[in-house]
């Protein structure tokens, strides 16, 4: 939260001096209050007051106050705005490195978890695409509201093939493109890519990453799996397949988008969460003083309210 005044905070100073003073008057009665004998008598037979009783008005009334002093300050909270014809490409890997078991269960299997919990996590008026890729790009969904569409490309990943990364982001960045929005403009949009390993195949992913910087498209990375991943050869051979964040890295950092990398499938799904929280809003400033003001009555009225019910006089 902040405040469009904040100088106007300083109210709050007076709330503990009016307090201080109040103590103060009260104990300047008490050293003068002549003391009538059957005092004690009268007390007995009317019955005590709880303490409580005592303190609550004045309580209520004192964050009343505060609550006012707050709304005079114009504060201000900021809340994550859909935006508009939003529109982002999960661009996925599918290779035969997707195949280790580094990555609990495996490198492919923590990619389509983290990429359903993505789905769960962004606004429903964000447009989903979504290309899936080897050694060529072997699907490819249009942006949509369909989450469905997207999850059947997801479960129909099979871990094959090299690695096609630049071919895959290409393909990303022509759907993104051609989307406008109702002015015209090219509508706001962003690419998510997930891969393990080095392009072994198609067109040069940095080319690709200098195309994404100019159409403003910024593209986030994650790089998935650990040096000592392996897979098996058809007979049988151990193969590693180290990712290459390097890459990854360059991509983000031309186009603006952030790098992440991991071996967990369970931080893998937190990114993917996080970004998900990210992608398709703005975050907007919104005025809330009528509501503190609002608290601020219904407080003034409890504490007038229980003052004169509990001890018939003002607190």
């Amino acid at each position: 939260m902040t405040f469009a005044a904040p100088l106007h905070l300083v109210a709050l100073l007076a709330i503990p001096a009016v307090a201080l003073a109040f103590v103060l008057a009260r104990r300047r009665r008490r050293r003068f209050a002549v003391r009538f004998p059957a005092t004690a008598v009268f007390a007995r037979v009317a019955g005590g007051q709880p303490k409580w009783r005592r303190v609550v008005p004045p309580a209520l009334l004192a964050t009343a106050a505060a609550a006012c002093a707050v709304a005079f300050a114009n504060p201000q909270a900021t809340a994550a705005v859909p935006v508009e014809k939003a529109s982002v490409v999960l661009v996925t890997d599918e290779s035969g490195s997707m195949a280790a078991t580094d990555v609990d269960p495996s490198r492919l299997q923590a990619a389509q978890s983290a990429a359903r919990a993505f789905l769960g996590k962004v606004p429903d008026s964000l447009l989903v695409g979504f290309v899936g890729f080897s050694s060529q790009t072997n699907t490819v969904v249009e942006p949509t509201l369909d989450r469905d569409e997207v999850k059947t490309a997801l479960a129909s990943l099979q871990a094959d093939g090299g690695t096609a990364t630049g071919d895959a982001l290409t393909a990303a960045l022509d759907r993104l493109e051609a989307r406008r929005g109702k002015d015209g403009k090219r509508a706001p949009a962003a690419v998510i890519l997930l891969s393990d390993g080095a392009r072994t195949a198609g067109s040069d992913p940095l080319v690709a990453a200098q195309r994404a910087k100019q159409l403003g498209i910024p593209v986030s990375t994650v790089a998935l799996g650990t040096a000592e991943g392996t897979v098996l050869a058809p007979n049988g051979e151990a193969i590693p397949v180290a990712p290459d964040p390097e890459t990854l890295r360059q991509i983000s950092s031309i186009t603006g988008g952030t790098f992440t990398a991991t071996d967990d499938a369970g931080a893998l799904e937190g990114v993917y969460k996080k970004l998900g929280s990210k992608i398709g809003v703005k975050h907007v400033k919104r005025e809330v003083s009528s509501s503190l003001a609002a608290a601020g009555l219904v407080l003034l009225l409890a504490g007038l309210g229980t003052g004169l019910r509990w001890r018939a006089r003002l607190p």
